[in-house]
């Protein structure tokens, strides 16, 4: 059973790994890079500012801890304890995967930090927004829509597969759903 998972999974990646494009690949590139969110990042502590004032380092304490540990669960534990290759370390995957970046980056790739994070901090951001139900309905769609894209891009430049993906997107919602509950409980009163 766990091999047909493991073979479908592998599937669905070639499939959605071949539907590229020349003209998409520096933005994939782009979008899966470190820096690219930078703006974005600036934009959501000028909203905590304006809508928090003096709490805002309350929250920005949460999403750092928040970051840590959905990226450490992901990184520091699941991908050494899973131990399963990335696409393009799997011999007969490897081939056939359109590798857009220079490098494949660590050699195991169970479970995605990049989706673990992103989605991480678009799911606290929008129990964050829960009391504001204006705000709640477009910090869902908008962040929610770009943890997705960054996490497909790892799929597109060929360095997670989709199961990698999935997973490290549930594995941050966990984790923000328990920063979120624990910082309700003990540490702020966000509204």
């Amino acid at each position: 059973m766990l091999q047909k998972l493991i073979d479908l999974d592998q599937q669905l990646f070639l499939w959605l790994n071949s539907l590229h494009h020349p003209y998409l690949d520096g933005v994939m590139l782009w979008a899966t890079g470190d820096t690219a969110w930078l703006p974005l990042y600036l934009l959501i502590i000028g909203f905590f500012v304006y809508h928090f004032k003096w709490q805002t380092w309350k929250i920005l304490l949460q999403i750092a801890l928040l970051i840590t540990l959905a990226d450490q669960f992901a990184s520091g534990f699941m991908k050494p304890f899973v131990q399963r290759l990335r696409p393009c370390y799997e011999p007969l995957v490897a081939p056939k995967v359109h590798l857009v970046t220079a490098g494949c980056g660590g050699q195991y790739g169970f479970i995605s930090s990049h989706a673990a994070n992103t989605f991480a901090l678009a799911f606290f951001l929008f129990l964050l927004a829960t009391p504001y139900p204006r705000y709640q309905r477009w910090v869902g769609f908008a962040f929610f829509v770009w943890a997705f894209w960054v996490s497909y891009t790892r799929i597109y430049v060929g360095v997670h597969y989709p199961a990698d993906v999935l997973v490290g997107a549930l594995s941050g919602m966990f984790w923000a759903w328990i920063v979120y509950k624990l910082g309700k409980t003990y540490f702020i009163a966000y509204k």
